[in-house]
């Protein structure tokens, strides 16, 4: 079956070849073994400071609608962190990169929208229809029919009109002053100067520019020596600084320098602390509840699922990481099954997303042991602060999670220069063009579909001349 995953083993064509060889022992134990040493290599950390730097790079998304959803629509934020901690390692330990656990965006934007209409019950009936619809169409094979079907040229359409929203979204966070609880204009804009100021946010911005570089190959954007099988040449005292300083996990720094800042911006923080889970329950759905979730929730996220959070994602995944092609039948039944499950207990609903597996690879992430590491610090800040932890996200540095945001769609939108002929730019572009200004990815994918199959008669007209 399509939804089937493969593990990335580097062991076994030797294993399968050792089962040839003897057939007449019992081979339980080597497809055990197997298994075991997939999931170990998933998890296994390529770099150990590109990896924590790497879990840093789909923050910029996920805290600033976690934060409005708990502020607007009372979501549980404990829930939510225990949840998506679950989903995060889950998904590491299945596909081995750094795919990301985003939340559902256009539910998200309803229920900040909508205030009490569209409250928790009616959040969580939209993200349990959308993943079930999503579950069905990756365990018939649907998924991966369509996948195959939609054109590169369509597919770079919504990745480039994705990242240039993360972007031009990221630049708003760094010029004006943001009010989350509230979707309305903003505030005014940001001072230069201050514990939230636009110097510190150009600060930041250099900063990773000057470690990270335009995003090349390897450990924290590049590939050492040793990795790539050559023999290490002597250095000079100049060249080892700067390989010193190339290695430093800027995005980590960066959000750790948030994080000092906020307490810093709110001295009494630690005394609303309160120790502990969220209570768990589950979420009514009344008849209401599910009409009203499934109008203004499912139907405008799911073109945004289907292309960004799954055929995107395949289509950017086995760029990043040749070799590792997952099936979009797979990345639909993990996106359908995490909500099938977390929504029925009030963790918002989720999915994958291209621009956080940019984001991730853009600052280090290259495993499964990327994502995972995340998954445990939210697991145990859930169990810990649970809902009192949203204290400090309201204080976090919104210039520095812009920062974070910019790179991360810029990233994305990078994907799109493989397009080389004129024919594909132009529909890739045409495509881009209606999704951005029609805030729309779904009407965005129409127009290029119709437009690429046009073009197709077009010369196939020409060619019968």
């Amino acid at each position: 079956m399509d939804a089937q995953i493969h593990l990335q083993d580097p062991h076994r064509e030797a294993i399968e070849g050792f089962s040839e060889t003897n057939n007449n022992k019992p081979m339980s134990r080597f497809h055990s073994n197997n298994v075991l040493q997939g999931l170990k290599n998933n998890l296994a950390f390529r770099s150990k400071w590109g990896e924590l730097n790497g879990a840093m790079g789909d923050l910029g998304t996920y805290i600033p609608i976690v934060i409005a959803l708990t502020l607007v629509a009372d979501l549980n934020l404990g829930t939510t962190l225990i949840f998506t901690g679950v989903y995060n390692f889950v998904t590491g330990v299945i596909y081995g990169v750094p795919m990301p656990v985003q939340p559902m965006k256009s539910i998200a934007a309803a229920a900040i929208s909508s205030g009490s209409d569209f409250g928790v019950p009616e959040i969580m009936a939209a993200g349990v229809l959308t993943g079930g619809i999503l579950f069905v169409l990756g365990v018939t094979g649907l998924m991966q029919f369509v996948y195959k079907l939609i054109p590169l040229c369509v597919v770079r359409g919504i990745q480039l009109s994705q990242g240039l929203s993360f972007a031009l979204t990221a630049v708003k966070y760094i010029r004006d002053i943001q009010d989350f609880s509230k979707k309305s204009k903003p505030k005014g804009e940001r001072h230069w100067l201050g514990l939230d100021g636009l110097l510190l946010a150009l600060v930041c911005a250099c900063f990773i520019i000057i470690i990270n570089g335009a995003g090349e190959d390897g450990s924290n954007g590049r590939e050492t020596d040793r990795e790539m099988g050559i023999e290490e040449r002597p250095r000079s005292k100049g060249s080892k600084l700067r390989e010193i300083v190339y290695s430093l996990p800027s995005a980590l720094m960066v959000f750790l320098l948030g994080v000092v800042l906020a307490f810093i911006r709110k001295p009494d923080l630690v005394k609303g602390f309160k120790f502990g889970p969220s209570p768990i329950k589950i979420v009514e759905m009344t008849k209401h509840s599910w009409k009203k979730g499934f109008i203004k929730g499912t139907i405008p996220q799911l073109p945004l699922s289907i292309l960004n959070s799954v055929i995107a994602v395949c289509k950017l995944s086995s760029d990043l990481f040749p070799g590792k092609d997952f099936s979009a039948s797979s990345v639909s039944v993990t996106v359908g099954l995490m909500n099938l499950v977390g929504c029925w207990f009030g963790a918002m609903p989720c999915c994958h997303g291209a621009g956080g597996l940019a984001g991730q690879y853009k600052f280090g992430g290259r495993s499964g042991g990327c994502v995972a590491i995340l998954g445990v610090v939210k697991l145990v800040l859930g169990l810990v602060l649970g809902t009192s932890l949203v204290m400090v996200l309201n204080q976090f540095p919104v210039g520095v999670l812009g920062v974070l945001l910019l790179f991360a769609g810029v990233e994305l939108a990078m994907a799109a220069r493989d397009m080389n002929t004129k024919e594909d730019v132009f529909v890739m572009l045409l495509c881009t063009a209606v999704s951005l200004v029609g805030s729309s990815a779904a009407l965005g994918f129409l127009c290029g579909i119709v437009v690429y199959v046009v073009l197709r008669l077009r010369n196939l007209g020409k060619s019968t001349i």
